[in-house]
């Protein structure tokens, strides 16, 4: 098939805040020293902030190094934060806990926003300095030459469920570039690929991820307390799964709220969705929600294996940025400043490597010379902690490291266990008995997914593959009761039952694009890839 080609110095895959970071950089550069590299960057979603969802509580760090004047420019960051909460719940009480316990906690100085309309404002600025950007287009596979990135191939448009053309089929495009920036986000199936082909974890432990939920609520005026952040752990999930939560007061009577369940839970009969929907019925939670209204819901997957899993960012043809290789700071719960500062430091490495071209490879140095390496070396215990110890006493240990030790106690623990292999046996587990939505504060997933405004064409070949259509009946329904259908926060995954026969039913076009199947699966048989142009969810304001 004869495909179209276009050719750049640098191409960019992902509009989030590791990639527009890399292409604003790097076309600042540009202008100061009167180059004229070219760059595009390419955004699966329909819109740059389409498929972007975080919390988020936002650490102006590196955002204060790429655009100083940003407050002048008029970014979107309107509320900062003016108290911080941390509670431990138990079914009906909320225990305070003292906030200087946990410094990384402390979010002096820190903004309540949307990170996705932080990331429009931000791809308006790119443009602004010259990058093109082409949303719509997801990199659906990298092309190689002598074991080299050379760019990538766009998704082809226009192919029928049974792989068929349709009318109006047009090819996609291959991308050629000098250098190629991944900046996926976490669990990129690029960067999987990436980090497969050549070996970047070796000698490193497994990546750990979580499943995050967020809603967006207008609440009414008395209840709002513009800045105010609280987080909380413990009730409703088990203390052998150290979850947690957080509710942020952010502007315009809305708050931001949602959960964290660690994917390396051990009870296939877990539902991460409903812990959250029950987390919500909770006294201290509820006494904000009440009168309010949900507006927006959203899921996705977060990388949260620290400096012990971080990968090698480098390889011949280009770069991982940000959470594609796991830059988020689990003790602070927060990954978009790092993901900015690996995107700042790929921008003035890319374009350094056109002025000067070398086969040097040092991108690696450079992070571990930055504050990235400072802090995640601070919080490098943490998951771990929580790994071996649970909820409760997992926070007492990590309170005496980050409050008594400041990050830096004499040793390194391990987490050599991946996510997926962490499920206990069916017939050895306790089911959970989740209760029923209430429609007032907690609901069920279609009606959430809705709020996501997901959409994908349904005559496209499924964007969810199993490597083996049988396991899931064969197998993981009689060793975990087959965990998909509930792991997934938007009811893809059925266990159905026809003329006496069960069937596995993959309801692709409610994917939210989570990820979560592609870690969590005990089997490791489901891929995840980019489904056909901007499908997915369409999120305005997380």
């Amino acid at each position: 098939m004869e495909r179209e080609i276009m050719e750049y110095d640098v191409v960019v895959v992902g509009g989030g805040p590791a990639g527009l970071s890399t292409a604003i950089r790097f076309a600042q550069l540009n202008k100061q020293n009167n180059t004229d590299f070219s760059i595009c960057l390419l955004e699966k979603g329909s819109e740059i902030g389409a498929h972007i969802l975080s919390g988020n509580v936002f650490q102006p760090t590196a955002l204060n190094e790429l655009i100083p004047n940003w407050k002048d420019l008029g970014a979107p960051l309107n509320t900062p934060v003016t108290k911080d909460k941390l509670k431990f719940l138990l079914k009906n009480v909320a225990i305070p806990v003292p906030t200087f316990v946990m410094p990384p906690m402390n979010n002096h100085g820190n903004y309540v926003l949307s990170l996705g309309n932080l990331c429009r404002w931000l791809g308006e600025h790119a443009e602004n300095l010259g990058v093109e950007i082409f949303p719509g287009f997801p990199a659906s596979s990298i092309i190689y030459e002598d074991n080299k990135v050379v760019g990538i191939q766009t998704g082809d448009m226009g192919i029928a469920m049974d792989g068929s053309e349709k009318a109006g089929f047009e090819p996609g495009i291959e991308i050629r570039a000098k250098h190629t920036i991944f900046a996926e986000g976490c669990r990129g199936h690029l960067g999987k690929e990436l980090i497969s082909k050549f070996d970047l974890d070796a000698d490193r432990d497994p990546q750990h991820y979580g499943i995050g939920f967020k809603e967006v609520w207008k609440i009414p005026k008395e209840q709002h307390e513009p800045g105010l952040v609280i987080h909380t752990n413990g009730w409703p999930t088990n203390l052998d799964t150290p979850s947690g939560s957080y509710l942020y007061h952010g502007e315009n009577e809305e708050v931001y709220l949602g959960y964290v369940v660690p994917l390396d839970y051990k009870n296939p009969y877990l539902s991460p969705f409903d812990e959250f929907q029950t987390w919500k019925t909770h006294p201290s939670i509820s006494a904000y929600l009440k009168g309010g209204q949900r507006i927006s819901y959203g899921a996705r997957a977060l990388i949260k294996g620290g400096l012990q899993s971080l990968p090698k960012m480098e390889f011949s043809g280009g770069l991982l940025v940000g959470d594609n290789a796991g830059t988020l700071i689990f003790s602070k719960i927060k990954g978009s400043h790092t993901a900015m500062k690996s995107g700042i430091l790929a921008g003035e490495y890319m374009h350094d490597k056109l002025v000067n071209p070398s086969d040097d490879f040092g991108y690696d140095d450079l992070v571990k010379k930055s504050w990235i390496y400072d802090e995640l070396y601070k919080g490098r215990n943490f998951g771990p902690l929580f790994h071996k110890f649970g909820a409760l006493f997992g926070a007492v240990f990590n309170a005496i490291d980050q409050f008594i030790f400041r990050g830096n106690l004499p040793f390194t623990l391990s987490n050599p266990t991946p996510d997926h292999d962490t499920l206990i046996h069916a017939d050895k587990a306790k089911k959970i008995d989740y209760p029923k939505p209430d429609g007032v504060y907690s609901f069920d997933k279609l009606s959430s997914v809705y709020l996501s405004n997901t959409n994908h064409e349904e005559d496209q070949p499924c964007h969810l593959q199993l490597k083996d259509p049988t396991i899931p009946i064969l197998k993981n329904l009689p060793l975990y009761d087959e965990p998909a259908q509930r792991y997934c926060p938007a009811g893809v995954y059925e266990v159905v039952e026809k003329d006496g026969e069960k069937k596995f039913v993959i309801n692709a076009q409610n994917c939210v694009h989570c990820k979560t199947c592609d870690i969590k699966d005990p089997s490791q048989n489901i891929k995840w890839v980019s489904p056909e142009g901007p499908g997915g969810p369409n999120y305005p304001n997380m």
